[in-house]
């Protein structure tokens, strides 16, 4: 069974219990191995946004990562950070973002039988994403350089990792006579049988996740104060539901069952939306057919622009932290 949100809330709040307290006591209290001050910086991001699921893709087999991203789905990320910075090689940040994903069958181009299915089965979503994180970052060539007091660099690559939180909400379309599109929130829908009896190994997703953020980045220095960059930001996800699509077609009989006469009626329309590709005249597939793959969760990364502000004195000496700093540890 994958895990859920409820078994890691818990072990969540209390490392962040302890890790804000020692953060601040580390910027206190510790030196790091050369003279330049604690220095703290918030700043802005966005960038570019692309989601790997089920739904969409590109020609041939469904595939992970940069093949099957959909360049016409895009949607703009835009979020704000603070870092704390105890010395040149190390950060802590914490960061807060919105961002839109959303994947739909009918972009995919065919040239073969291996992505007909996908066009075939003609399902689509979106989802507004809103997510904080805490993260740790590391400069591994500062880190080589800490020794060397007059090391002042432009450029100073980084990677980074943490963990986070995340909240969507899928919605999929049903297009009327009149080609207009509607759209319905998934998750209510029970689309592939959730929370019911009948499926046991299929239990109702929350809509809030945890993820893992990392990536790596570039940091450059304009002035004392004034930074930019560039950062591939990645999160993997314990979820295969960000697109409500993850194993296969359930017996659309369940919806009256489980589900309200107006709601059964949306259900049956948008859990199966077929249109015959590979063999003319089907429009509904048996249940028990495949639907999406559900041995490799969601996933989603962002291309991001940042530009940080230092806050508070942006010299190098710091006379109260030598006054009490501890030996050094490197």
């Amino acid at each position: 069974m994958k895990p859920t949100l409820r078994s890691y809330v818990l072990p969540i709040l209390i490392i962040s219990g302890f890790l804000m307290p020692s953060i601040k006591t580390q910027a206190q209290h510790l030196r790091f191995g050369n003279e330049r001050k604690l220095h703290m910086e918030a700043g802005l991001n966005f960038g570019p946004t692309f989601f790997l699921g089920d739904l969409g893709g590109n020609r041939g087999k469904g595939s992970y990562f940069i093949k099957d991203v959909n360049l016409e789905l895009t949607k703009m990320m835009k979020g704000a950070f603070f870092t704390v910075y105890p010395n040149s090689w190390l950060g802590f940040r914490v960061a807060g973002q919105y961002t839109f994903v959303s994947g739909r069958d009918n972009v995919i181009n065919t040239d073969g039988r291996n992505e007909l299915f996908r066009k075939e089965r003609n399902l689509d979503f979106r989802s507004h994403m809103w997510e904080a994180y805490a993260a740790v970052e590391l400069f591994p060539v500062s880190y080589a350089n800490r020794e060397y007091e007059e090391y002042d660099p432009l450029l100073m690559p980084y990677v980074f990792g943490g963990v986070g939180l995340f909240h969507f909400d899928p919605e999929g379309s049903i297009k009327n006579p009149n080609g207009e599109l509607t759209w319905y929130k998934l998750h209510p829908l029970r689309t592939e049988g959730q929370g019911m009896k009948e499926y046991p190994n299929r239990p109702t997703y929350s809509l809030t996740q945890i993820n893992i953020p990392f990536g790596a980045g570039v940091k450059v220095r304009i002035s004392d104060r004034v930074s930019s960059g560039i950062e591939l930001l990645y999160r993997h996800t314990f979820t295969d539901y960000i697109d409500d699509v993850s194993t296969t077609y359930i017996d659309p009989h369940y919806f009256d069952v489980y589900l309200s006469p107006a709601d059964a009626i949306i259900a049956r329309k948008i859990h199966d939306k077929t249109v015959g590709i590979i063999s003319p005249g089907i429009t509904r597939y048996e249940p028990g057919t495949q639907r999406g793959n559900p041995n490799k969760n969601d996933d989603y990364f962002s291309c991001l622009l940042k530009l940080g502000i230092k806050i508070g004195n942006s010299g190098r000496d710091n006379s109260a932290l030598r006054q009490v700093r501890c030996p050094h540890f490197y």
